[in-house]
Formats: structure tokens, C-alpha cells, sequence
């Protein structure tokens, strides 16, 4: 199965866009496109290669040329020229997008680095070992689930909502160079309240650097706060989603960026119910969960127009918030969030053991069962060396990704899944990140804490009932009605939750779930609800977009003015 974008990708051109433009540089060199690559059962460097890979996408990936399965226990080798020449007095720096799941990193055969997780972001400082005439070698390990890495929705043996693995380097590779004194990173916090902004110039070195907003100039000093006043400013909602950009410099070192003015809390309406307020009013978030998978490139999009597809589409249709379920994406499709105005959960993705415990992830949809996560071996959690590096990815993600004007929410665990600990996962979440919302359990396994209760609803009727220790109440999951459009259908066997043969049928029965159960909700007291999902992914057919995303299966001005039912309060207010 493929999608429009495959059928006009040029090896050449994949994917050329500038991968981080919230921290943007001149003169970048994007090293996607063609690689040689080979897969070995040992450590060591291949004797040949056995053909050539497109760079991002993974081996098991149609896109990718390969379309072969790395296994436990062997290694994926890719290779090139970096054609990179030094400079005196600049530093030359080699970045990679997300690698799954262990990486190394070799220039001329000298090991320079690498990175463990496969869903962050590393970069590594290549310029002394490099000369102009270099040869570059990546070794990837994936186990999956034998790892005790994060995994997300991969599984070995794929089925229902469980897909396919894949492997490797699947985000944008690139390289720049920046002076001997550079930005290594930007913290940016909005202070919505005070009407400024707090812009951190983070370095290895220290010294003076300043940040120029609107033609005016605010100096301080490296890795700390500097204040920036924003009089007046326009507050950046799904309504109006408004950027401020600026510039930082560090001596000879620039980077472009933006931020956004907003703020998002839980607090009590005017009659005393505890909602989501944003920008200080009560806001109803309404999204579609987002697996972010694509039949021909997996967990990589065939293209930036085929990210913003997702989000625009959405978007029409009324939703305002997407769920993006158990993985990250490439910096720019949180950018297009940004300027798009889509609101973002960002989910951790899931690890532990090889495989959950019924008991543990599944009956709790039925009998509504919580248990303590302190009981590792029963969440698949035994293993005290994966709690530990979970924590450190959870980390790794959360300081990418803390700069993101449209993310609002995290969750560091889902139905289950892996969950252990979620006291502890949150406060460090919170010690990161103090200015956003935590969703510790979402679905079931609730452990009583933080301002938030979150619910999965698929076989009953939803009918809100207020939180007994005071929190907000959000349904974090709930529809999966679907429908198999014939010719789009990526295998014979489906999965959904309730099916229906033509979208008649189908558009009539969200119909009557968003006006006869989720409005009577919101109206009570729910404040947020996101349905599933955003596309049909292998198996699932219960996306709002066939899988290949040839065919939107509901018009969208008919759900959209379903949708602005519920929604279209956030406008008037």
C-alpha cells in the first residue's frame, strides 16, 4: 500500500526541509537520500554491503528500497561519504533526528559517540575527526521487545492495535557548523501572567549573549534566564495561533525562533467545576488520537506536506487537540502544530517486558479494576535497570520537547502498559516542566494523584460522573467505530470497535455519540475528549482516514459542524 507522496519521491530530495525550526541556523546540510547499508550478526564493520537504503526510513519500510526485518541479536550497518570539508575556528556538528533503538556512531573507523532510546534526538561534534574525504558509519541494535527500551506500538508479532517493527535511522540525519562558541539549546518559558517571556541561551562555554525581539535588543549572559518583555501580546490559541519570532546570539553564533503566549492550568468555572482553562478560561479540548503511521514509511511520513495533511485535516473537521499516541514525531510537525493551531498530548512510548498481562492492560476496559504500579513484575516492569533508563528517555523527550508552544499535556502511561512508579515519573515531568499538564495514567490504573482523571470508554455508554477527590475528569480515549473502505483496506483481517458498512451509517453513529453522550458530558463537566482515531493503521480500520490517505471516510464540513457543537463555545469565550 502506498500514498500519494511515494509515487513522486526523488532519492535525492527526500525530506530537504529544515529539521529544527525552533532553533534555525544557515547553512545546514541534510545527509538523507541514499546510503549503502548492510545487516550483520556480529558487531563488527560489514566486508560488503549488501545494497542501498533511502535515509530515513527504516529497513522494514517499503520507502526505504530494503524491505527487511532487522531481528534480535543482529546489527544494521548504513555508510557513506560526508563530503563535509572543516573550517578554521568552526565546529562541525552531525545530528540525527531519532535512531531506533542503539546507536553508534563511526567517522573513518573511529568510534565517535552514540545514543540509546529510539525516539529522541542526539547530536554528536565531529570535527576532529574528520578531514574533507570521510567516511561515515552508523551501527544500529533493535531487539524491540527483548530490549527494555521504549517500544511504543511495535511488536515482533503484529495484530490488532499492535503493528509492525522497524528500525534504525528513521528521522532526518543533517550536519552544520557553528563557531567554537555556539548555542547548544534555547529554554523558553512564557510567563503569561507577567506579559514576558524567559529566554535561557544555553552553552558549553559561558559569556554575554543577548536575544532581539521586534527590533529590540535584551542582553544577559549565557545559561541564564533573560526577561523579555511582550506588552500587549495576542494570546496563541487553535483560534488564533500567534508566533512571536526572535533571534539569539552567543559571539559569532545565531540561531531564529519563536514562542508563544499561553497558558494552560486547571482550575474551578464560575460554578465551581474543575475544568482545563487556557489563557485563563475554561477551553473544552476536543482531538482525534494520532498514531502517526504510514504504510509505506512507518513511523516516517513519504513528506512534510503528508504531516501537515494530518494536522490540516483535523483541523477542518473542528478537532483542536491532537493525542500523539506512543512515539514522537520530527520537530516540524510539532512546528506545523505551532502554526497551524492544533493543541498536542504528547504520550511516552511504552517499554517493559516483551509481553503485558492481560489482567493488567485489557479487563480493566470492563471491570474498571486499579491497581498499585509499585507491583512491577505484574505491570512487566521487573526489571530495575529498564525502570531506571524508561526515566532517562522520559527525560531525553521531555527536554526536546519542552519549547513546544502547542504541546500543553504529557503522559507518561497508557492502559497500563509498562506503568510503574507514575508518582514518581510525574514529579520528575513536573520538576522539568512545571508549566504544563500531566496525565499519570491514562485510561485505567489511576493512582489517585495530580488534577487530572482520565478515562477509555469503548463498550458503554459515557455518562460523566465528577471525580471524587476533585480533579478534572478528561476522556483520554474513547469511538474506534470503523469502517473497512474496500480497496484501502491494508489486510483482510480488521479491528475496530464498532463497525459500520458505509459512511452513512458511520457518520450517523458519531452523530449520536458527540450530541448524545460527549455534549451532555462537556456540559457537566468533562473537559477534554479525544476519539480514535486520526487514520486506520495496518489491521485498525477505525481511523477518519484510510491508512494510505487516499479516501476521508466522513466529510468533513458535516463533522465539523457536529463538532463545533461541542467546541464552538471555546470561540465566544
Amino acid at each position: 500500500m502506498k500514498t500519494f507522496w511515494s509515487e513522486q519521491l526523488q532519492p535525492d530530495q527526500v525530506l530537504q526541509e529544515y529539521p529544527r525550526p525552533q532553533m534555525r541556523r544557515a547553512g545546514e546540510t541534510i545527509l538523507n537520500g541514499l546510503w549503502d547499508y548492510a545487516i550483520t550478526a556480529s558487531e563488527q564493520p560489514p566486508e560488503r554491503w549488501e545494497g542501498q537504503i533511502l535515509v530515513p526510513f527504516s529497513p522494514e519500510a517499503p520507502l526505504s528500497g530494503v524491505n527487511r526485518t532487522l531481528q534480535p541479536g543482529q546489527y544494521l550497518w548504513y555508510g557513506r561519504q560526508l563530503g563535509l570539508k572543516p573550517e578554521p575556528g568552526k565546529r562541525v556538528l552531525l545530528h540525527f533526528g531519532a535512531v531506533d533503538q542503539v546507536a553508534a556512531v563511526f567517522v573513518n573507523g573511529k568510534p565517535l559517540g552514540g545514543h540509546t532510546g529510539g525516539y529522541t534526538a542526539f547530536t554528536l561534534d565531529i570535527t576532529d575527526a574528520i578531514t574533507g574525504d570521510d567516511r561515515l558509519l552508523v551501527r544500529v541494535r533493535d531487539d524491540t521487545e527483548g530490549s527494555g527500551l521504549t517500544r511504543g506500538k511495535q511488536k515482533t508479532k503484529r495484530g490488532g492495535i499492535w503493528y509492525s517493527r522497524q528500525s534504525g535511522i528513521w528521522q532526518t540525519v543533517w550536519a552544520e557548523t557553528v563557531p567554537e562558541r555556539y548555542i547548544r539549546n534555547l529554554r523558553i518559558v512564557p510567563r503569561f501572567d507577567d506579559s514576558r517571556v524567559e529566554i535561557t541561551v544555553e552553552s558549553g562555554s559561558e559569556g554575554p549573549c543577548a536575544v532581539e525581539l521586534d527590533g529590540m535588543i535584551y542582553e544577559g549572559a549565557a545559561n541564564r534566564a533573560i526577561p523579555v518583555p511582550v506588552p500587549g501580546f495576542r494570546p496563541w490559541s487553535p483560534e488564533s495561533p500567534t508566533l512571536y519570532g526572535f533571534a539569539a546570539t552567543l559571539g559569532d553564533d545565531r540561531v531564529e525562533s519563536y514562542f508563544a503566549m499561553r497558558k494552560v492550568e486547571i482550575c474551578p468555572d464560575e460554578h465551581g467545576v474543575p475544568r482545563i482553562h487556557l489563557n485563563g478560561r475554561p477551553y473544552f479540548m476536543h482531538g482525534v488520537l494520532d498514531q502517526g503511521y504510514w504504510p509505506d514509511g512507518l513511523y516516517t511520513a513519504p513528506s512534510d506536506e503528508a504531516l501537515i495533511l494530518d494536522i490540516q485535516s483535523m483541523k477542518s473537521m473542528g478537532f483542536n487537540t491532537l493525542r500523539k499516541h506512543m512515539k514522537t514525531e520530527p520537530m516540524r510537525w510539532y512546528y506545523h502544530c505551532d502554526r497551524l493551531g492544533m493543541l498536542v498530548w504528547q504520550d511516552m512510548p511504552c517499554g517493559g517486558a516483551a509481553e503485558y498481562k492481560v489482567p493488567v492492560v485489557t479487563l480493566p476496559l470492563v471491570t474498571k479494576r486499579h491497581r498499585r504500579d509499585d507491583a512491577y513484575e505484574a505491570f512487566g516492569r521487573a526489571d530495575e535497570k529498564g525502570r531506571r533508563r524508561f526515566l532517562a528517555e522520559l527525560t531525553q523527550m521531555v527536554e526536546q520537547l519542552r519549547n513546544v508552544p502547542s504541546l500543553v499535556l504529557w503522559t507518561p502511561f497508557n492502559e497500563g502498559w509498562g506503568q510503574f512508579d507514575a508518582r514518581i515519573a510525574s514529579e520528575l515531568i513536573r520538576k522539568l516542566d512545571p508549566e504544563r499538564l500531566i496525565d499519570h495514567a491514562s485510561g485505567w490504573h489511576d493512582q489517585g494523584i495530580g488534577q487530572l482523571q482520565s478515562l477509555h470508554v469503548y463498550f458503554t455508554k459515557y455518562r460523566f460522573r465528577p471525580d471524587r477527590r476533585g480533579r478534572a475528569v478528561i476522556l483520554s480515549e474513547y469511538g474506534g467505530y470503523n469502517w473497512s473502505v474496500p480497496g484501502h483496506s491494508w489486510a483482510k483481517k480488521n479491528f475496530g470497535y464498532r463497525a459500520f458498512r458505509n459512511p452513512e451509517t458511520l457518520l450517523q453513529a458519531y452523530e449520536e455519540l458527540i450530541l448524545g453522550q460527549i455534549l451532555p458530558a462537556a456540559e457537566q463537566g468533562l473537559s477534554a475528549a479525544i476519539y480514535t482515531q486520526l487514520s486506520d493503521v495496518e489491521e485498525e480500520v477505525n481511523g477518519l482516514w484510510t491508512y494510505d490517505r487516499m479516501v476521508q471516510k466522513l466529510s468533513p464540513a458535516a463533522v465539523r459542524n457536529i463538532n463545533l457543537q461541542l467546541t464552538g463555545g471555546n470561540q465566544r469565550r
